[in-house]
């Protein structure tokens, strides 16, 4: 970066470094995200100050990170946050990046609970970051939650983004494989399982197979092996009238669909994304599951 550098210069040539790799969609929003960290200022002042004098340290740890998104790390890893929900979630290399999609499940949950003060009881199978589980406990301020992962470093982060949130007390995570040694009843069950099919899983983006963990993207030969280890158990902990709640891949709604009716779950609906794809498929228990 040229010495002397201003806000709109420092700007525009990493717009351009960034272009010519074709590294981002967004390639002007991502410069303004990173120095926004570095400096201190917000992105709105960044965007209004172009003329800004930018002083030789902050610009030499622009450039380190501006080098780590050329390399195609993604913004959100860089800056170790992200948001869902409109709420901050920390995130990293060991758990899924919480991405817009996923707040379909979010929205299709709350538009089936008739009480939002209801104590509902939660559970997340898979839970990461603890996004999907950590919205929805904002949002219904009498709920208590579950969230479960086999990986101890992403259990730590869900801590730390409970922890900052203020939802600590209300929410316990633990250690487990899908719902293996799990009991209890839940009336609202929830999962963002892997579903990508792993042959599939080295073609990603750079973004998403470089730095997400595999344990969150690997779903099996055809991308259903969580979904058919989890769903019986979803009918052992479904309380009478809950609701489970499953975020699939593009195509994948009509086979879960057939194993959410082969567990016994009725009224089984898909929810699209902003998208139009089927994103998220819901069942409800009225009876109890042999």
């Amino acid at each position: 970066m040229p010495d002397g550098a201003t806000i709109g210069a420092l700007l525009a040539a990493a717009t351009a470094r960034m272009k010519q790799a074709d590294v981002a969609e967004t390639p002007r929003l991502d410069a303004i995200l990173l120095l926004a960290h570095v400096s201190g200022l917000t992105a709105d002042r960044i965007r209004i100050a172009p003329d800004a004098p930018v002083s030789p340290k902050v610009a030499a740890a622009f450039e380190v990170l501006l080098k780590r998104r050329l390399a195609r790390e993604p913004v959100s890893k860089i800056l170790g946050v992200r948001e869902f929900w409109s709420l901050d979630f920390r995130t990293g290399r060991d758990v899924l990046d919480p991405r817009p999609d996923s707040e379909t499940l979010v929205a299709g949950v709350l538009a089936a609970v008739p009480d939002r003060k209801a104590a509902l009881r939660l559970v997340d199978f898979g839970t990461g970051s603890g996004c999907l589980l950590l919205s929805l406990l904002h949002e219904l301020p009498n709920a208590t939650g579950l969230g479960i992962d086999i990986s101890p470093p992403a259990l730590a982060i869900a801590q730390d983004n409970a922890d900052r949130l203020g939802l600590s007390a209300r929410v316990t995570f633990r250690r487990g494989d899908w719902g293996r040694g799990c009991d209890g009843s839940f009336d609202i069950l929830i999962s963002n399982p892997p579903y990508i099919e792993s042959g599939t899983v080295p073609q990603l983006e750079p973004e998403v197979a470089q730095y997400d963990p595999v344990l969150a993207l690997d779903g099996g030969p055809d991308g259903l092996q969580a979904y058919r280890q989890l769903i019986p158990d979803l009918a052992r902990l479904a309380a009478p009238d809950s609701l489970a709640a499953l975020e699939v891949g593009m195509g994948q709604d009509v086979a879960v669909e057939q194993l959410m009716a082969a567990a016994g779950f009725a009224s089984i609906a898909v929810l699209p994304d902003l998208g139009g794809i089927g994103r998220v498929v819901t069942g409800r228990k009225s009876v109890q599951i042999p």
